[in-house]
């Protein structure tokens, strides 16, 4: 017994909470991944500013918004939860990206048949005009995201994992950071270059030379990224500390359990 309760209903209770912490930071994680796909680069904001007699321009695509939470989830989950279930949530989050796209073709394609003009999209008064520019821009934009997306949250979850093991699950900070920031310049090279190259979908000025264009574009996202996983160290490591008690996990248990197999089933130091 413990606490006058059963230690099967102690067990079931905190199984349960485990499970439902783990949904909030899938659901949080997925549906930041959709909306961001969605949103993509139907808008860019223009957050640029002075530092004394220099202009810093700072263009940033509306999608990359909530792109940050998502590998600050997936560090939660794999601190918590272990390499495997964030893997998992990688892969469901693709499929579910790939099941929106598959709507919005549909959504294009059944009747009533919908007059086009030269520039692929209905006529701008047309009822229809903002689903089309939508689907439009997902569409056009899907290779550069799923590319970008499996490739960074794969990197991000693989180098978390490297860290841990490297500083025997010590230096929280440097596997959060680490993972997220290598990962955010994978991201942001990938989605930058394919959504130019294959989706044409970059406020470009044809005229000009096309490289230092794309680097304004890859510099401001990667800054604005990398700011914000900077300034999430120190709620992840709150985060982690009251959730490891809150849930009654320990961290390091993957890593010990990692190490325990790679000395042949003795633990460290294990005469």
């Amino acid at each position: 017994m413990s606490d006058g309760l059963p230690y099967d209903y102690v067990d079931s209770a905190l199984h349960e909470r485990r499970e439902r912490v783990y949904l909030i930071l899938a659901g949080l994680f997925l549906g930041s991944m959709t909306m961001l796909n969605i949103l993509g680069v139907s808008r860019f904001l223009d957050l640029s500013f002075q530092i004394g007699p220099w202009t810093i321009p700072l263009p940033l695509a509306v999608g990359v918004l909530p792109y940050p939470i998502t590998f600050l989830c997936t560090d939660f989950i794999s601190e918590l939860y272990g390499r495997k279930r964030a893997s998992h949530v990688v892969w469901v989050g693709l499929g579910l990206n790939l099941w929106v796209v598959l709507f919005l073709w549909l959504g294009g394609v059944l009747p009533p048949e919908t007059s086009f003009e030269a520039s692929g999209l209905p006529s701008i008064d047309a009822p229809d005009y903002a689903f089309y520019r939508i689907r439009q821009l997902t569409m056009g934009a899907v290779l550069a995201s799923m590319v970008a997306y499996l490739a960074a949250q794969l990197v991000d979850v693989y180098l978390f994992h490297f860290w841990k093991r490297l500083t025997r699950g010590r230096h929280l900070w440097l596997r959060n950071n680490g993972s997220t920031l290598v990962s955010q310049l994978v991201d942001t090279v990938c989605v930058i270059t394919i959504t130019h190259y294959w989706a044409h979908g970059l406020p470009i000025d044809e005229a000009e030379a096309i490289w230092p264009q794309l680097r304004v574009f890859i510099v401001s996202g990667y800054v604005f990224k990398l700011v914000v996983a900077l300034l999430d160290t120190i709620p992840f490591y709150l985060g982690v500390a009251w959730l490891s008690r809150y849930l009654q996990i320990d961290p390091n248990a993957e890593h010990r359990q990692w190490e325990t197999r790679k000395n042949g089933g003795s633990s460290p130091g294990a005469s």
